[in-house]
């Protein structure tokens, strides 16, 4: 419990640091803000005005302390082009990317672990060969080149998965037959990676003393493997797996964008698309907090996982 609360205590300052530079990210565009938003056949009136809505013609620190109150209170501001506050937007549209990205993530999991080990217990070995050529190929193609192929052999060539959207009918659960290609497309590269690490990591603890010991002691290779390899080969992957979660996150705006997904990433696009600052930063505050939080999760499961942390 110590060093849980000790880890969040760390990411206080890290909270405090991605609010701060969404904040100033308003600040740092080139140019008048207000006058981006609204267009060049804006009257003074106008900008005035939209100026004082939005706060900005208060001094620095007191836009500061008031956008921290309103991230406190769950306040993100409006948006000027969709008519509607900020953190509602967040609200409709979160659920859709935490599901694609957790769903690529169990993908790319389900796929390199087995396929790791596989590779590490026949090292040198034609299957071995093969499975480095396709994580090599998995991370040689980015989602922005293997999404439209996946829409052009398997929905419009094969017919076999929708070409975009979520689901179908109006209705606002997501169905599993559009996820199939966006997730795939978002968790290769991730397969790719985690299979290298999971090959690599097994192989270093393969060839330790305990692993010659557990096997003179006649238990079998499957125990071996199972019960003592993989568990201390996991310490490492742990965290690389929380740290490609925010690749994930930041890989989404891509793949959204490719297959329509009403998720953050492609509200995100269309609010720079329109200059509505406000709801970008919302889309960036909620994706950068989600970033920290799966990295203090991912600290409290590397303790349970590796006992010498605890």
């Amino acid at each position: 419990m110590k060093q849980i609360l000790t880890r969040l205590a760390l990411t206080l300052p890290v909270v405090w640091l991605v609010v701060s530079l969404v904040f100033l990210l308003i600040h740092l565009v080139p140019g008048d803000p207000i006058q981006m938003m609204l267009g060049e056949g804006a009257t003074p009136t106008d900008l005035d005005a939209l100026r004082h809505q939005i706060g900005l013609d208060q001094p620095l620190w007191q836009q500061y302390v008031h956008y921290w109150t309103g991230v406190a209170h769950g306040d993100l501001g409006s948006s000027i082009r969709l008519h509607d506050t900020v953190a509602h937007l967040i609200g409709q549209r979160y659920p859709f990317t935490i599901t694609l990205t957790l769903t690529s993530l169990a993908l790319a999991i389900v796929l390199a672990v087995p396929a790791g080990i596989l590779s590490a217990v026949r090292r040198g070995s034609f299957l071995d060969q093969a499975l480095s050529v396709v994580s090599l190929f998995g991370l040689s193609v980015p989602a922005i080149a293997l999404g439209p192929v996946l829409i052009l052999v398997f929905s419009i060539q094969l017919g076999w998965t929708p070409v975009s959207g979520a689901n179908s009918g109006g209705s606002k659960l997501i169905d599993w037959h559009y996820l199939i290609l966006p997730s795939i497309s978002m968790g290769a590269s991730l397969a790719a990676i985690l299979t290298r690490m999971v090959r690599t990591a097994m192989l270093e603890e393969l060839g330790q003393d305990y692993i010659r010991t557990a096997r003179a002691k006649g238990l079998s290779e499957s125990s071996v493997l199972w019960r003592h390899a993989l568990p201390n080969a996991m310490v490492p992957i742990v965290t690389v797996v929380g740290l490609q979660f925010g690749a994930l996150l930041a890989g989404a705006i891509v793949t959204e964008t490719i297959f329509s997904w009403p998720g953050l990433g492609r509200l995100a696009v269309s609010a720079i698309s329109n200059r509505d600052y406000a709801l970008v930063q919302g889309c960036l505050l909620a994706i950068g907090l989600t970033y920290v939080l799966v990295n203090l999760l991912t600290d409290v499961v590397y303790m349970w996982v590796n006992p010498r942390m605890r």
